[in-house]
């Protein structure tokens, strides 16, 4: 049999383990592993390195409305970019209506911005912010039909939070429609009760965005999230969890025998509210929600990567540049972090932070990386068997790991549009060199590649 492209002599992680093979690619599709292929038309030599398959980075957020004046950092064209560079093949960003406009040409819009810009492939998240009949009745379920078949909902932020009986009309449209709920848990009343005290007692500094939203506060929407989804029958995504009494209120739900899945991100592992207490300004580039917890949570939430309390590592990438107006900082920022624009950038760093955490100091094996970062999100996400697996019919959507290459993240040597990384510094061990979309490289030694030819897929229902 001859092939487009053969890989040969890498360490290749499929379902089944990892082991020495090479990958035969025809027509974007892998058609073959096995042993000395021959016949390709482009013979990549692989040896000493890792394929893996592509990075599905199911959180982040790109071209998303901010708020008057503010403006994110990534388009589709610099996000995707970062995200080949970072080894990702997929993305699912969300898609938010602005005010007065109908999920459906919601939806029209944010795939305009996205056409022919994107290096990686890509489909949309929903954000579900209005409630009335024709969002509920007829926008939503025909959008899920169409493919659009996870949706998010907000327990915090002014006009994003829902109340508890809108979130159970929600749930009931996921039921009815076999769609995915993603919940962001945190309790918005809390969390102005305690921003309005920190206010009248002049603590208005970056690090009182931590401050005032505490472990609590998470953990009790957790709790509340996990028993409307009980009430409504459906499963649920708890995204961005970033401690362990988290952890705990999703692993009692599992006991009672409900379906519940968890998401955790790079900043739960590597940094903490002190970040946030920089001098001067400094501590806004950290500002994001759930914030970083303290150094004492870092374990815990390993444990649940390593127990498997965790379905998905994503990045939760929400980049502002720190030095503008635009970003953060934007008008009364810096007298006010109720002012700060909310959210970090990550998509590139993602996958490299936990290859180095994880695998190279032997928390956990390649297998559960491959699962923590595609596979487990392509099966949550209606993506599987297309996506997410290095297995003969799938995308020949591979990265190629050097586990040896050691460097240190370096804003001066990432790709997003944001002016700054949090990881400023950080040493990691094991990089992505080569990222494969389809059999096409996009990403070469740390550099986008090629022309922009990600596609936007169309999902089908979870995989439970």
């Amino acid at each position: 049999m001859s092939y487009k492209t053969v890989i040969k002599g890498a360490r290749v992680v499929t379902s089944s383990g990892a082991t020495e093979c090479d990958i035969g690619i025809n027509n974007g599709v892998i058609t073959t592993l096995g042993l000395d292929l021959k016949n390709g038309e482009n013979i990549i030599d692989a040896s000493g390195l890792i394929a893996l398959p592509g990075g599905i980075d199911s959180h982040v957020h790109i071209s998303q409305p901010s708020g008057p004046g503010i403006e994110m950092a990534d388009d589709f064209h610099s996000g995707t970019c970062s995200a080949a560079c970072g080894g990702n093949t997929t993305i699912l960003p969300f898609c938010l209506p602005e005010a007065n406009q109908s999920l459906r040409e919601a939806v029209k819009v944010y795939r305009n911005k996205a056409l022919d810009q994107c290096m990686t492939d890509v489909s949309f998240h929903l954000i579900i912010k209005d409630t009335d009949p024709v969002t509920l009745g007829q926008d939503l379920p025909a959008l899920i039909q169409a493919g659009y078949t996870s949706f998010k909902v907000f327990m915090t932020y002014a006009g994003l939070a829902l109340t508890d009986r809108q979130i159970l009309e929600v749930m009931s449209v996921a039921r009815e429609h076999n769609a995915m709920v993603m919940v962001h848990a945190e309790n918005e009343d809390a969390i102005n009760f305690l921003q309005d005290r920190a206010e009248r007692a002049g603590k208005t500094d970056p690090y009182h965005h931590a401050i005032t939203r505490p472990i609590p506060v998470e953990r009790e929407a957790t709790h509340r999230a996990i028993s409307l989804a009980e009430i409504a029958g459906v499963p649920l995504t708890i995204v961005h969890v970033s401690n362990g009494e988290v952890m705990q209120e999703i692993v009692r739900a599992r006991q009672r025998g409900l379906t519940v899945f968890a998401e955790t991100c790079p900043q739960y592992i590597t940094l903490t509210a002190n970040d946030l207490d920089k001098d001067g300004f400094d501590g806004a580039k950290y500002v994001c929600s759930p914030p970083p917890r303290t150094s004492e949570e870092w374990p815990k939430i390993w444990a649940g990567i390593e127990q498997r309390t965790f379905d998905l590592f994503s990045s939760d990438h929400c980049p502002f540049r720190f030095a503008s107006a635009a970003g953060k900082n934007a008008p009364g920022a810096r007298s006010n972090f109720r002012n700060i624009p909310n959210g970090i950038p990550g998509v590139e760093t993602r996958l490299p932070i936990l290859f180095s955490e994880g695998v190279v100091k032997g928390r956990i094996s390649l297998e559960r990386f491959a699962e923590l970062t595609a596979t487990n999100h392509a099966r949550l996400y209606g993506l599987y068997p297309r996506k997410g697996a290095i297995m003969v019919g799938a995308d020949a959507d591979i990265v190629l790991w050097d586990p040896d290459k050691s460097k240190q993240i370096a804003q001066a040597n990432l790709h997003h549009g944001s002016d700054y990384t949090p990881w400023e510094g950080f040493e990691v061990k094991g990089w992505p060199i080569r990222t494969m979309l389809r059999g096409v490289t996009t990403m070469l030694d740390g550099e986008p590649t090629g022309a922009p030819m990600g596609e936007y897929l169309i999902r089908r229902a979870p995989i439970i």
